[in-house]
């Protein structure tokens, strides 16, 4: 199974984020079995929890040991790693494996999202409608939704041109992305979260209006600049990144000279803080 192909979708279940790929010509999800077991069994450290249940399964010689599928998804780090998942049949009966009082909701959540999909297939409309009715209910305001679709937008405007530009690894889309940002913020988007406070979340959902504003505008400005100066390969396209970082750089300072005051927010939107992971293991 190519996941080139596939879709990576994260929905969350109490709160608990649950990593999954739906694939459409199957029409079904893979979903994170140790974000399952995160949700279910509310472990500190589930990979532990998951790793001693698929030594049970398979040692009793179980079917659903069998029919697991390693695949490549975003870890905290942000980056890609091999995660063991299970389509929406195998999770049913990995539930079963689990006493957890949130199992029967958890079951009824997970039917209502494979029919939702299935549905969005038909209809993207009701993909649109569930983003914003999810940002809604988080709290945030229409104007800050408007801004923030429009960003989804103009990233694919700008990741299609630079495709077209000679930029086809995922890593040389990070870089890229990585060069903007610096320039004008001085932090790469792993040191930007960092400074936010965050892991694994979306940056983008925790900034400011006017941090998206100075994303957005890095991002068109590079779009425009790789329209005019055609370049080719991710050297080239580096040095344009860098420039259209700086266009921000600008509108940045001057902002802040203007304000008397930094526009770059430790703040994120979180209701949560983390806890460090050696507190963890010792609680």
């Amino acid at each position: 199974m190519k996941q080139s192909k596939l879709e990576t979708i994260s929905n969350l279940f109490e709160n608990n984020e649950i990593r999954s790929i739906w694939d459409s010509e199957k029409e079904d999800y893979y979903f994170s079995v140790v974000d399952v077991v995160g949700a279910l069994t509310e472990s500190h450290i589930p990979r532990n929890y998951w790793s001693d249940l698929k030594r049970k399964l398979k040692e009793e010689g179980s079917q659903l040991h069998e029919n697991i599928v390693q695949l490549k998804m975003k870890a905290q780090d942000g980056k890609l790693r091999i995660t063991d998942t299970l389509v929406t049949k195998d999770i049913f009966r990995l539930i079963e494996s689990i006493p957890s009082p949130k199992a029967e909701p958890f079951k009824i959540w997970l039917a209502n999202l494979g029919n939702e999909r299935i549905d969005e297939v038909f209809d993207p409309e009701i993909a649109i409608k569930r983003a914003i009715n999810y940002y809604r209910q988080r709290g945030y305001s229409d104007k800050w939704i408007e801004a923030r679709l429009k960003g989804i937008l103009d990233r694919n405007k700008l990741t299609d041109i630079w495709q077209s530009s000679g930029i086809k690894e995922d890593y040389e889309y990070g870089i890229l992305t990585n060069e903007i940002y610096k320039e004008w913020s001085g932090m790469k988007a792993s040191e930007y979260k960092e400074f936010k406070g965050i892991r694994k979340e979306s940056l983008r959902d925790n900034m400011s209006d006017i941090e998206i504003a100075l994303t957005d505008l890095g991002e068109i400005a590079t779009r425009e600049l790789v329209k005019a100066h055609k370049p080719y390969g991710l050297k080239q396209n580096k040095e344009i990144a860098k420039m259209g970082g700086n266009v921000s750089k600008v509108a940045k300072e001057n902002l802040e000279q203007k304000l008397g005051k930094s526009v770059i927010e430790s703040k994120n939107n979180l209701n949560y803080q983390y806890v460090e992971d050696k507190k963890q293991i010792k609680n």
